[in-house]
């Protein structure tokens, strides 16, 4: 099956002109970002992926209070000075001592 040279380009350009349109669509998409106060929001995508950890661990942060979020049409988001104050209180290099884990697990082991 042949199709004629002036079918083919044509719609070769059609397709091209909704490829850009997407692509315009996409581009101003990742540039809207949530604010609250002024203050850039985090929805759980972007805190997994900014922490490396789970959506189930977010939900355990969340539940103990550890992490202050607000809930906006029925999704969750969480102000980026709350998530700066999380940071900095639950992923300090100076809070606890991997090898005090170390000798708990050690301890153990030997009973």
């Amino acid at each position: 099956m042949f199709i004629e040279r002036e079918l083919f380009e044509k719609k070769m350009q059609y397709i091209i002109k909704r490829l850009d349109k997407i692509d315009k669509t996409l581009v101003s998409m990742a540039k809207q970002r949530c604010y609250l106060d002024g203050e850039l929001l985090y929805d759980n995508y972007d805190l997994c992926k900014l922490l490396n950890i789970s959506k189930r661990t977010l939900q355990r942060y969340r539940s103990s209070g550890e992490l202050p979020y607000h809930t906006l049409y029925q999704k969750t988001f969480y102000k980026e000075s709350d998530v700066s104050n999380f940071i900095r209180l639950n992923f300090s290099k100076d809070k606890g001592n991997d090898s005090d884990n170390l000798d708990l697990e050690e301890e153990t082991v030997d009973s």
